[in-house]
C-alpha cells in the first residue's frame, strides 16, 4: 500500500478526536476494567467455591442414602421382633408342656407319647426360628452399622462444610473490598473521559472479550499482539495528536506513547 492510500484508510477511521491525555486515561480505564474481570473471573473459579458445591451435592446424596439406611433398618426391627415374638411363642408353648409332663398327672401313654412328641417338635421348631433370629439379627447390626457409618461421614463433611464456608466467607471479604476499591477507581476515571469516546471503547469492549482499547508498543498493537506494517506506523507517526486510532486487525482503539515507536 502506497502512503496516499495508507493515508485514505486511516483517515476514515479519523471521525472522532481526543484530547491524548484522555486517551492515555482510556489505558487506564481498561486496567481498571481488566482487573475487574480478573477478580470476576477468581470468584468463579475459587478452590473453596467448587469444594463447598462438591460438599453440598455429596451431603444431599448422603442424606437420602442415610434415610434409605434408616428405613432399612426399621424394617428389619420390625422383622426382628416378629421373630423374637415367634420364638418365645414356642418356648412359652414348651414352658407348658414340660410343666404339664413333669406335674405326672397324665397317666395315659398315649397321651404321654404325644406330649413327648410334641416337646420334641416344639425344640425343633424353636431351633429353627432362633436360627432366623439370629439371622435377622445379624442383619439388623449391618444395617445400623451402614447408618453409623453414614451418619459419620456426613458428620465430618458437614465440619468441613462449615470450616470451608468460614474460609470462603474470609476470602470474599478480602475480593469484595478490592472489587469495589475498582469500580471507585474505574467510575473517577470515567469522569475524565469524553462521553463519544467512552461510548466507542464501552462498544469495542463488549463485542471484543472486554478489552476495548490497547497501546501500541514498539509498533504492535497490545491487543492482538499484530505488528503494525511500516507504512501503517508512518501514516500514525503523521496522525494529529487527537486522533482516535483504530487497529486494523483487531478493531481497538490504539493509544499511542512514547513508547509506541513512532
Amino acid at each position: 500500500m502506497d502512503s496516499a492510500g495508507a493515508a485514505g484508510t486511516v483517515t476514515r477511521e479519523h471521525l472522532l478526536n481526543a484530547e491524548p491525555g484522555s486517551q492515555l486515561r482510556l489505558l487506564e480505564l481498561q486496567d481498571r476494567d481488566t482487573h475487574l474481570a480478573q477478580i470476576e473471573h477468581k470468584v468463579r473459579t475459587l478452590p473453596e467455591a467448587a469444594r463447598l458445591a462438591e460438599l453440598a451435592s455429596r451431603l444431599l446424596r448422603l442424606r437420602d442414602e442415610i434415610t434409605a439406611a434408616e428405613t432399612i433398618a426399621a424394617d428389619l426391627r420390625l422383622d426382628q421382633a416378629r421373630a423374637d415374638a415367634d420364638v418365645e411363642q414356642v418356648r412359652e408353648r414348651s414352658r407348658r408342656d414340660q410343666e404339664l409332663l413333669d406335674a405326672g398327672t397324665i397317666n395315659d401313654s398315649k397321651q404321654l407319647q404325644s406330649l413327648q412328641h410334641e416337646l420334641g417338635s416344639l425344640a425343633r421348631r424353636q431351633r429353627e426360628l432362633e436360627d432366623i433370629e439370629l439371622e435377622v439379627m445379624e442383619r439388623v447390626e449391618g444395617a445400623l452399622a451402614a447408618v453409623r457409618q453414614l451418619t459419620g461421614e456426613r458428620d465430618q463433611l458437614e465440619i468441613e462444610q462449615t470450616e470451608v464456608t468460614s474460609a470462603l466467607a474470609g476470602l470474599m471479604e478480602g475480593i469484595t473490598a478490592e472489587r469495589d476499591a475498582t469500580a471507585a477507581e474505574r467510575s473517577a476515571i470515567k469522569t475524565e473521559i469524553p462521553d463519544d469516546l467512552l461510548v466507542l471503547y464501552e462498544k469495542i469492549r463488549v463485542d471484543h472479550d472486554g478489552r476495548g482499547a490497547a497501546r501500541l508498543y514498539r509498533g504492535q498493537c497490545e491487543g492482538c499482539r499484530m505488528q503494525l506494517p511500516p507504512s501503517e506506523i508512518e501514516v500514525l507517526r503523521n496522525a494529529a495528536p487527537d486522533a482516535v486510532i483504530r487497529c486494523e486487525d483487531c478493531r481497538r482503539i490504539l493509544i499511542r506513547t512514547p513508547e509506541s515507536g513512532l
